[in-house]
């Protein structure tokens, strides 16, 4: 016997039931890309966007590589440059062999304006900008430029002289060639000569640009009007769909005998479906091949300027995406330190509610947090990017690409087929989710590069 007056709880417990919740999982996320996009329903599995033809595009970058300590261009990347395009591969090994590596340090004159374009520069590390002397005498910002860029390419093939000076904004590394090297090959090798003297001499539509219609306005009287058609692409871009798939295994003892009051299929499914839906998410930014930041034309991509995001570098997207743009997409630690600019400005950013939640925007428009978008670099002093896009399929935006119907449709574009029960008893379910995404026209996209997240400032 004890002296207890009345059922313990302990005891008590035994004859009572348990409120459960359904299985949490951390890993879930708002995934606002998945969200904001629009979908276009893809009834054929490839998706062909079709454009009017433009002038031949690069990715504006030549890469390098580092072998013993020292940094080589990779021969192949020269054809960045439109007259080395077509150039044979002995002939751009020997120019890549051509290139001395220079170090500098932040604030380091590289070039100056006026002087003669006697060397071609291409930024293995490090950030540098562009300044000019303006109409009336002021000092003109004119870009800034990073990893992978090269200047002052016309006025280096050209002899010309430098029509803006450069300079270092952080310490790094550049390699450099003369353009004696490049007198000599041409001097040897008829086609790049050729070549060379019509990138010179001729009129040059900008890369990417799109190849004009003949037209007539303002005219008095009755000229001949001009004759012309659009021109389209010969091998538009096909989006194939991309998939994220696995297998789901449930045991039919589980499924029978303890299946109340939770479903233990469907609870199992629906966190299966979670995660597919965050690969995907991840996947559709990411992807080489369709991601979108793989797929920002060169002069859509602008470096930040002093490495922390600032309420400049956001408009400086905005000028590249002035068409009806939809939203930022950044990483929640480069919207902080978004933030924390703007704090130091006494410029707050306006809250804005999407999707059920408080969003800070800017200009109006919302930056969307998703810890999908990359940080790299050493832990602690990573860098990211910033994505501005335009949506939708009537403002020649960015959509997501999804199948109009599979089998066994749990959700769209998402299936779960049951594979049969094995000799174990286990039931297997193929878990599948279909997509992709499309830029429809280069502008609809515009990305900031090597954003600083570390920088703090003391308000004290």
């Amino acid at each position: 016997m004890n002296d207890r007056l009345s059922l313990s709880t302990d005891a008590a417990r035994q004859l009572a039931t348990t409120t459960k919740t359904t299985p949490q999982m951390r890993g879930i996320t708002p995934r606002y890309l998945l969200r904001a996009l629009p979908w276009v329903d893809v009834d054929s599995g490839v998706y062909r966007v079709n454009r009017r033809r433009s002038f031949i595009l690069g990715d504006d970058r030549i890469s390098s590589y580092t072998d013993n300590g020292t940094h080589h261009v990779v021969p192949e990347d020269l054809r960045e440059v439109p007259y080395l395009r077509e150039a044979g591969e002995d002939l751009l090994r020997e120019l890549a062999a051509a290139f001395t590596e220079v170090t500098f340090e932040a604030g380091q004159l590289l070039a100056q304006e006026g002087e003669s374009a006697d060397k071609l520069w291409v930024l293995v590390q490090g950030r540098a900008e562009k300044r000019a002397t303006g109409r009336y005498g002021e000092d003109a910002l004119v870009e800034v430029i990073g990893d992978g860029q090269f200047f002052d390419l016309d006025s280096w093939s050209r002899c010309g002289q430098l029509p803006h000076r450069v300079v270092a904004l952080t310490p790094g590394t550049a390699l450099c060639l003369d353009r004696s090297a490049l007198a000599t090959a041409a001097g040897r090798d008829e086609a790049l000569r050729a070549a060379l003297e019509a990138y010179t001499t001729g009129d040059r539509m900008a890369p990417g640009a799109e190849v004009p219609v003949d037209l007539t306005a303002g005219h008095i009287g009755e000229p001949e009007l001009p004759g012309t058609y659009v021109d389209y692409e010969d091998a538009p871009r096909e989006y194939h769909m991309s998939l994220a798939q696995t297998v789901l295994r449930v045991h039919s003892r589980v499924a029978d005998l303890y299946n109340e009051p939770i479903d233990q299929t469907r609870a199992q499914a629906n966190l299966t479906i979670q995660a597919l839906r965050e690969r995907q998410e991840r996947v559709m930014l990411n992807d080489p091949d369709f991601g979108l930041f793989s797929n920002v034309a060169p002069g859509q991509r602008v470096q930040a300027r002093t490495g922390a995001p600032t309420p400049d570098d956001l408009d400086e997207l905005l000028a590249k995406v002035w068409k009806q743009p939809g939203f930022f997409l950044a990483h929640p630690r480069a919207i902080a330190a978004f933030g924390r600019e703007c704090t130091r400005r006494g410029v707050p950013p306006v809250m804005d509610t999407r999707f059920g939640s408080p969003l800070l925007s800017w200009r109006g428009v919302p930056l969307l947090p998703s810890d999908k978008v990359r940080m790299t670099g050493p832990n602690g002093a990573e860098t990211t990017e910033i994505l501005l896009m335009r949506v939708g399929e009537a403002e020649q935006g960015v959509v997501g690409l999804r199948p109009s119907k599979v089998p066994d449709e749990a959700e769209p574009g998402l299936s779960m087929r049951n594979m049969g029960v094995d000799q174990k008893g286990i039931t297997s379910y193929l878990m599948t989710a279909y997509f992709s995404a499309a830029v429809l026209v280069e502008d609809a996209v515009a990305v900031l590069q090597n954003v600083e997240v570390s920088k703090y400032h003391d308000y004290s």
